[in-house]
Parts: C-alpha cells; sequence; structure tokens
C-alpha cells in the first residue's frame, strides 16, 4: 500500500550509538521500510506503512531508546 514519509524532531541524540539504537529499533518495526538519523539537525525521518504502524508506535519506540520526541 502507499507509504507515508514523516519528519520528527527527536532531542537527546549526540552520537552514533544514539543514532544506531534509533534505527535498529524503529527499523525493526513491522511496516517500517527505511529509517534516517540526522544528529546535527536533531530529526529523524521515518519511511512507513500507516497499516502496518502507527506513528505513536515509531514515536513509543523512540522514547522507549530514552530520546524525546519534540511535537
Amino acid at each position: 500500500m502507499a507509504k507515508k514519509l514523516e519528519t520528527l524532531n527527536v532531542e537527546g541524540m549526540s552520537c552514533s550509538h544514539c543514532e544506531n539504537s534509533v534505527k535498529k529499533s524503529v527499523g525493526a518495526l513491522d511496516g517500517v521500510s527505511s529509517v534516517a538519523v540526522d544528529l546535527a539537525g536533531k530529526k529523524v525521518s521515518v519511511e512507513f506503512d500507516p497499516e502496518k504502524v502507527s506513528m505513536e508506535k515509531i514515536k513509543e519506540t523512540i522514547d522507549d531508546q530514552g530520546f524525546v520526541v519534540k511535537q
């Protein structure tokens, strides 16, 4: 089905370990096809299938890694 691309503002990411933990955890969700992290811009771009995974679940997964998703 149609994929959706969302970019989130995420606070607390400062190094490649942070980047990798976000990519690995969000990328493991069913329905997520790609994850890109911009450390300098404090942004996470996620391409996903909204019929398989909700934006809430993606945000929750980032929060579980210890980072804060800003609205």
